[in-house]
């Protein structure tokens, strides 16, 4: 579960521009999250002792330990959200901080809000992983959403993008989920985001699925996007 409330969640601010990480911790403040900032990762580590924190954003450039290598850390520990905010633009960091276990990679100088609802949308998130999710016939998402348990206890484990994805159609448990609010879910932007990324992923899902003896009831919604359903009812009524 969140640390605070999920209304007030706890967001630590490791960046090492002083007139920044005031901008930001003060913004953010104001906007109703309970935030702190640190210089580095020695900081924030201390930090983390003490306290524990919802979300940590995390800058690229630190002195010292970077970004990506306190991304790792807080990936292998768990329960902690990370979003990379970072002037480091190039396609081969934003996979980097993914597959080192950010929830979404921002890049400066970035809009305050579109932090601020960056880190609601990772609360959520967060939150709803806080308990197994069961959305039909005892199919659970477990530890932390990272792991898909079947029925028969048969387990997956879950890729960063996999996970979101289902985490996305848990929430909306027998309900069509719309591509635009998959590929939120993501990190990614309707405007930009090729379409075919999320089929593929799709299909990939349900191939690593059948490897291990899984058949996964992610059906396709014609026109509208994807539902997680166990019985064909369910997938039908979703589909109208």
């Amino acid at each position: 579960m969140l640390a605070e409330t999920t209304s007030r969640p706890c967001i630590y601010l490791v960046e090492d521009e002083a007139d920044l990480r005031e901008e930001l911790v003060l913004s953010l403040g104001g906007m109703g999250f309970d935030v702190e900032g640190f210089g580095d990762a020695t900081e924030f580590y201390r930090a983390l002792v003490a306290r524990r924190c919802d979300i940590a954003v995390i800058d690229v450039g630190l002195p010292g330990e970077d970004g990506f290598s306190v991304a790792r850390h807080l990936h292998t520990a768990g329960g902690i959200g990370v979003v990379m905010l970072t002037a480091r633009r190039a396609i081969d960091d934003r996979l980097r901080g993914l597959h080192d276990g950010a929830d979404a990679y921002l890049v400066k100088p970035v809009d305050v809000r579109e932090l601020a609802a960056t880190l609601r949308a990772v609360g959520r998130r967060l939150g709803n992983n806080s308990v197994p999710l069961k959305p039909a016939s005892g199919w659970e998402l477990v530890e932390g959403g990272w792991v898909l348990r079947d029925p028969e206890r048969r387990e997956l484990s879950l890729t960063t993008a996999e996970r979101a994805f289902l985490n996305c159609l848990f929430e909306n448990r027998g309900q069509a989920v719309k591509r635009d609010q998959l590929i939120g879910a993501l990190g990614g932007n309707t405007f930009d985001f090729d379409p075919h990324r999320l089929d593929s992923l799709a299909s990939r899902l349900r191939r690593k699925a059948a490897e291990v003896g899984i058949n996964l009831p992610l059906r396709s919604v014609r026109n509208t996007g994807y539902v997680f359903s166990a019985t064909d009812s369910e997938a039908a009524a979703a589909a109208n």
